[in-house]
């Protein structure tokens, strides 16, 4: 058996699998996130390690632990771990849709250049990534950054915990502006300039190369075998992975907690304008990624929040088709700031159109839309540099939901293909394990033999027709009160 582990923002889940790709049992722990300030977003690395400690026997309840063969651990990237020389946690992590970075992410675009940084790193800088946080804790937090001995993502502090290795993949690595991308090493300039040792940065590794096995007492703790470990990857990866998105010129489209567009490629390559991420895959190859901060979380922010309603499936079928393409509501889905492709922190989330009439039934449409819109425009950025995506793969909670599912087939006007697998990062993680362990030659193979197709969704000339009008007008809003974020916030 192998254990798929997706380390979430809110929760983690833990997948148990058999060697042929079966979902034995599945399980989910949640944990709080903490603001300190508006605009941060922190947790405490403890709270993720307690959910492994009681996940893992619980998932196990009722088969043999022993019989583990591997683990696959994909995470939330660009948080910062730091771990002082008694790999005790200095302090809480700063979590990737953290906005305190501001000063640090418009320093390393200008002062440093963005022409240097692709240059180094194939990327820019945002906001969310993990070099900006490392100056902001130099300049801000002093005496905690002197204590830093290992600097990890999420998923490798659980790597590190199970194995005592001090490790990363190169996906996952990729999004802390510290990679050099094509080369898959180190940048030695982006240290120097974030007065970060190399001895201090984890080893690099393939996705699914083995890191070590699970310590003798903690597989113990755990109840399970000491089973190997591979390096895993970052969620959109293994989401990637998890959904078939392997090889040249696949896409896969996520509406998790944030929302990403994913394109795989067997080159390096990067557009002009650093609009979307240039990283390494899980399958040992490259990506092309989009990714808008606020996704899934904009249609549970608006339920739970502002009309108090759990019950999501009774909220979407109070919308009517015949609104379709035709509602008057506009919403930019920025509320956490906004990272593809327009890069700003002081971006918030904005209703336009709202009337005396207005009904919630046009309030949650426009919320959908407005997600689907923005994951529109990392597309038309991908269109920009020649890539044609004519079709894609869908994962994540939001893709549950049918009506988004048709809302964004026709705003984007391709194909939507639901996997069979449906537990994205987790299943792809597992793939990861099976990989490691030998069960399969590449991630490739093992996607080959492990997915299908189980459902689509094809667009309609009709709404096709009607979205295609009203992206454009959505794509006017941003750039019309771009300035005024800026004001309102002084």
């Amino acid at each position: 058996m192998y254990i798929g582990i997706d380390l979430g923002t809110s929760a983690t889940k833990f997948l148990l699998v058999d060697e042929a790709g079966k979902i034995l049992n599945s399980i989910s722990k949640e944990y709080p996130v903490i603001y300190p300030k508006s605009g941060w977003s922190e947790q405490d690395p403890n709270e993720w390690w307690n959910a492994v400690k009681t996940g893992i026997p619980e998932l196990l309840n009722g088969f043999n632990g022993q019989e583990v063969n591997g683990i696959g651990v994909a995470g939330q990237m660009h948080g910062l771990v730091v771990l002082d020389e008694n790999d005790n946690i200095i302090r809480n992590v700063i979590l990737w849709n953290d906005g305190r970075t501001a000063k640090e992410t418009e320093y390393l675009n200008t002062v440093i250049g963005k022409d240097k940084l692709s240059a180094n790193t194939a990327n820019i800088a945002f906001a969310g990534f993990t070099a900006p946080k490392l100056l902001w804790m130099k300049e801000n937090e002093p005496d905690n950054f002197k204590k830093i001995s290992k600097i990890m993502l999420p998923k490798d502090y659980i790597n590190y915990k199970l194995t005592g290795v001090h490790a990363c993949d190169y996906s996952d690595a990729s999004g802390m502006l510290l990679l050099d991308v094509e080369n898959k090493c180190w940048s030695e300039e982006m240290l120097d300039i974030c007065s970060i040792a190399e001895e201090q940065m984890p080893k690099l590794f393939e996705s699914f190369e083995v890191i070590g096995n699970v310590k003798k007492e903690v597989a113990n703790e755990l109840g399970i075998s000491e089973a190997i470990v591979v390096a895993g990857a970052g969620d959109n990866a293994a989401a990637a992975i998890g959904t078939g998105t392997s090889g040249n010129g696949k896409c896969n489209i996520s509406l998790g907690t944030s929302g990403t567009v994913f394109i795989s490629s067997d080159k390096f390559g990067v557009d002009k304008n650093n609009a979307l991420h240039s990283f390494c895959h899980a399958d040992g190859g490259y990506h092309l990624m989009g990714c808008i901060l606020s996704a899934a979380s904009c249609h549970k922010w608006i339920c739970d929040k502002i009309f108090t309603e759990t019950d999501y499936n009774k909220l979407e079928q109070e919308i009517d088709n015949s609104l379709l393409g035709k509602n008057e509501l506009f919403f930019l889905p920025y509320l956490m700031g906004e990272r593809s492709p327009i890069n700003d922190t002081d971006a918030t989330g904005v209703f336009i159109g709202l009337r005396p009439d207005t009904t919630r039934s046009q309030m949650l449409l426009a919320v959908l839309e407005g997600v689907s819109f923005a994951i529109r425009d990392n597309i038309e950025v991908a269109k920009s540099i020649g890539i044609d995506v004519k079709s894609s793969y869908i994962c994540g909670g939001g893709a549950k939901s049918k009506l988004w599912r048709k809302i964004l087939s026709n705003i984007l006007n391709i194909e939507l293909m639901i996997p069979n697998a449906e537990e994205g990062p987790g299943y792809g993680s597992v793939m990861l394990s099976m990989v490691g362990a030998g069960e399969f030659n590449s991630v490739e193979e093992c996607a080959k033999k492990l997915l299908s197709v189980k459902d689509n969704v094809s667009p309609e000339k009709e709404l096709v027709n009607l979205y295609e009008e009203r992206y454009n007008k959505f794509r006017q809003i941003y750039p019309a009160i771009k300035e005024l974020y800026k004001n309102i916030k002084e």
